[in-house]
């Protein structure tokens, strides 16, 4: 479990792919200080298992449908991906419970400055309309969010210059592909609501 608070902005060392999946390798000399192997750590909001942590290196192992499923397939040497570690029993939880669990890519449609804030719409994948809300929160490449509009198509959020420099959203282009985790509560509720229809 996650909050979508992004603790350090890693680099990819490399990308290695191989018979039904990758190995992935990131330098994070903050936060690697401490992990041990079996940790959970967030990769662009994907949860992920540390099988190598060496001078500030952390190593994981991705399964092809973690490639198929997220942008971590994408990524080369340099890329820039945030990077959080689990939520800890007693931490305050500053944004929302991000289980880790992407959902699915979605595009960079419009990327504006408003004086020192950044807007940024992106398309709406349909299977997952019923999850997007006003004011609801979502995660983009791990980071806690409030939605700020929502239309057919389309929602925007609002970033500011924390954010932008905090995260590798500040960063982004339009055709950009980011990963999306929609909220849990809303997943729960909908299912609730889709069996109790069943069962009436």
């Amino acid at each position: 479990m996650f909050t979508g608070l992004i603790e350090e902005l890693g680099r990819v060392e490399w990308l290695r792919r191989g018979e039904g999946g990758a190995q992935l390798a990131v330098r994070a000399p903050g936060i690697s200080h401490g992990v041990q192997l079996g940790d959970s750590i967030a990769v662009n909001g994907c949860c992920l298992t540390v099988t190598l942590a060496q001078d500030g290196i952390l190593v994981f192992d991705l399964l092809e449908e973690t490639l198929r499923k997220t942008n971590l397939g994408a990524l080369k040497p340099g890329s820039v991906v945030n990077l959080e570690r689990s939520l800890a029993v007693g931490s305050r939880l500053g944004g929302h419970f991000v289980q880790g669990h992407v959902d699915t890519t979605i595009a960079l449609l419009r990327f504006e400055k408003h004086g020192a804030d950044l807007r940024l719409d992106f398309e709406m994948p349909p299977e997952f309309a019923g999850y997007i809300a006003y004011k609801g929160s979502v995660a983009i490449n791990g980071t806690s969010l409030t939605i700020a509009e929502v239309r057919e198509d389309s929602f925007t959020l609002w970033i500011i210059p924390h954010t932008a420099s905090a995260t590798n959203l500040g960063a982004l282009h339009a055709g950009e592909f980011v990963n999306l985790e929609c909220d849990m509560l809303a997943k729960y509720t909908a299912r609730l609501l889709q069996t109790a229809g069943r069962l009436s």
